[in-house]
């Protein structure tokens, strides 16, 4: 796959989508949320500036790709809910002026009128604070905690658009695609970098209040609305949405495919059986249970589809020794199929990384085992203390966990053929 070929690689990665969504409840809409998940990648490219907005209501494939920054938050009241040319400060800072930031302080006055001096030199602070943060020559304030009326109107009568109570990851996000940093002092104004963005307004998605900021200076975000009839159908939604822009995040930087339905895995088992009648020793036992092991991948595909897992492993491995190098489980029909002509792709950095990681987790059970078994030859020599029985029967414990693993794909099924 090239990029050089944008049709291609849009098919691919389309492919791709459909292969990662297998969510029950979006399988009836699956070419729908492909090119959903494809379109925000492409817009993103290598950035990771997306964000998913769930609202109930609607249908499924209501849900939609919005070219800007969706806040799920509201604007204040008296904000404008529409501002264009826009420059942002963004803050972490408290805006309260009823709080004493130390626990179990107090404070003990002998009258009202002190009180009201304290009133008075808090209202005064926040007015100082105020005047620093409008210093900044800025027309929007977003501030991750409460702003209470007192700054908000004082805010307001600047001319200046507050959003209060932007959570952690909002701010965060909304720092990456506008530009800016975020601010917790405001006395050297030169030192603090703001946000930008084209326009900001305030719009309606079903029957929720959200903030878009259209125009970001990084020019890449998108949101994605998920709509949906209930909450656990939003949800899920959202699980499987995210599952198949993570592997086409990672296909758009390596855009190696390969291809799926346990293809991958018998044409790499086929070869190592083949290099494995090379191999002298001993070692030729370990290849032959790593040829083994790969082929429980289409063994799994087969069981969880329901099918006779034996039968079709079997002519799967058949055809590929007759040279059908693209041969695969077609979990539709329960049959062998090909997998290029039925589309099922898969991320060649994702299949990496898989057979790597069960290696190595094999490997390092083995290596964990061998070394417990050599300690218990010593263990034995030593007089039967309760101490020293105890430390038996940990060992043994400790083997039954080592074997209970057996039930694990691939790298146990690996495991359970080497020792």
């Amino acid at each position: 796959m090239r990029m050089s070929d944008p049709s291609q690689f849009r098919k691919d990665l389309f492919n791709i989508a459909r292969t990662t969504l297998s969510s029950k409840v979006l399988s009836q809409d699956k070419d729908y949320f492909a090119n959903l998940a494809v379109d925000a990648v492409l817009r993103l490219k290598t950035s990771n500036t997306s964000k998913s907005s769930k609202k109930v209501g609607g249908k499924l494939t209501d849900s939609y790709l919005d070219e800007g920054f969706i806040l799920d938050k509201t604007i204040a009241v008296n904000s404008p809910k529409r501002l264009e040319n826009c420059k942002i400060l963004i803050a972490n800072t408290s805006m309260d002026t009823d709080k004493v930031k130390v626990f179990g302080a107090r404070f003990k006055v002998d009258g009202t009128g002190k009180l009201a001096e304290l009133e008075r030199a808090e209202r005064e602070k926040m007015k100082t604070k105020v005047e620093a943060i409008a210093a900044h020559g800025i027309n929007v304030f977003v501030n991750r905690q409460l702003i209470y009326n007192y700054p908000e109107s004082l805010l307001s009568e600047k001319g200046i658009l507050v959003i209060e109570h932007a959570d952690f990851e909002g701010v965060e996000r909304l720092s990456l695609v506008t530009g800016g940093e975020i601010a917790s002092t405001f006395d050297r104004p030169e030192l603090v970098k703001l946000g930008r963005c084209e326009v900001i307004e305030e719009v309606m998605i079903g029957e929720d209040k959200l903030i878009k900021f259209s125009g970001v200076a990084a020019g890449e975000a998108c949101t994605v609305v998920l709509r949906g009839s209930t909450n656990q159908m939003v949800d899920e939604a959202e699980r499987s949405l995210h599952d198949a822009l993570s592997v086409l995040s990672q296909t758009v930087k390596e855009t190696r495919t390969v291809l799926g339905g346990g293809c991958s895995e018998m044409l790499m088992s086929c070869a190592v059986e083949e290099a494995a009648k090379s191999v002298k020793g001993k070692r030729a036992i370990a290849t032959e249970a790593f040829a083994r092991a790969l082929r429980q991948i289409p063994v799994i595909l087969a069981d969880n589809a329901g099918f006779d897992s034996s039968d079709l492993v079997a002519k799967l491995r058949a055809a590929h020794w007759d040279g059908q190098a693209d041969a695969g489980l077609d979990m539709d029909e329960g049959t062998i199929g090909s997998m290029k002509y039925l589309g099922v792709t898969e991320s060649y950095k994702l299949k990496k990384q898989v057979v790597s990681s069960a290696s190595e987790a094999a490997e390092m059970i083995i290596r964990s085992r061998m070394a417990i078994l050599s300690s218990i030859p010593q263990i034995l020599e030593i007089s039967p203390s309760p101490t020293h029985m105890s430390i038996g029967v940990g060992v043994f414990i400790i083997q039954s966990f080592y074997s209970s693993l057996s039930f694990l794909p691939l790298f146990s099924y690996l495991v359970s053929a080497l020792i």
